[in-house]
């Protein structure tokens, strides 16, 4: 699976999680970025992305995490 796909996925999962359909998705995007995107929204985020790519993280793969661009690499890793 490529970025591209990964990112258009992923902007469904966004959208969903924070019901917002216009967040721009950028490898730069982290939760300062987000209004809503607090520690209860980066758990609904992270199970949402496990749901939706059928992966696992670890705890600490997760605790690693500093914003989108991470996050596709990660999953990138796991798929």
């Amino acid at each position: 699976m490529d970025e591209s796909q990964i990112y258009a996925r992923l902007k469904d999962v966004f959208a969903d999680v924070f019901d917002e359909e216009s967040i721009t998705l950028t490898p730069d995007l982290s939760a300062k970025d987000v209004d809503g995107w607090d520690s209860l929204a980066h758990i609904r985020l992270v199970l949402t992305v496990e749901k939706e790519f059928k992966i696992k993280f670890s705890t600490s793969d997760i605790v690693k995490l500093q914003n989108v661009g991470g996050l596709v690499t990660l999953i990138q890793a796991r798929v």
